[in-house]
């Protein structure tokens, strides 16, 4: 196969946190790679017995967003119950699902900033203890890159294009 979305991993080694934001900003941008050039029905397209599909995992990242940096670091009662559901509703379009990521990453990066550094605690505890940032950008850099591989394989299976 081919690797037509390849493309180099983050060199950023100025600090830890450049180090941290650019390979989450890395991740995040492979997710969206995926969905790039596909129609409506490719994108909802079911190919595994989870139901899982590449627009279902971009909802899914718009709610980890929202829970570990608006509720969890920032203290955002409004995300304090999101689903992460996988499930697009048939009436939510791709364009209004992709807004909704990169309006999630937007506010994730300003609560970020916000936070003034590595070290700085959470608003909302973590199995009933505060977290640092470090650890809030660990797991969520985990979970993206995690499901970006899901959306690897499911865009592989889509129409065979492969790649980081």
């Amino acid at each position: 196969m081919i690797e037509s979305q390849r493309e180099r991993v983050p060199l950023n080694d100025g600090g830890e946190l450049d180090t941290a934001l650019a390979f989450l900003a890395f991740a995040r941008s492979c997710v969206l790679k995926k969905l790039s050039g596909l129609d409506e029905e490719q994108v909802r397209r079911r190919l595994v017995v989870s139901g899982t599909t590449l627009l279902g995992l971009v909802q899914h990242l718009v709610d980890a967003e929202r829970y570990w940096f608006g509720y969890t670091l920032a203290g955002d009662p409004r995300y304090a119950e999101v689903t992460f559901d996988m499930v697009v509703a048939p009436e939510r379009s791709v364009d209004q699902v992709i807004a909704d990521y990169r309006t999630a990453i937007a506010e994730s990066d300003a609560h970020i900033r916000a936070a003034g550094g590595p070290e700085a605690r959470t608003a909302n505890p973590v199995n009933d203890e505060p977290r640092t940032l470090r650890w809030v950008l660990a797991h969520v850099t985990g979970e993206t890159v995690r499901h970006a591989g899901h959306a690897d394989i499911l865009r592989e299976l889509i129409d065979g294009v492969t790649g980081r």
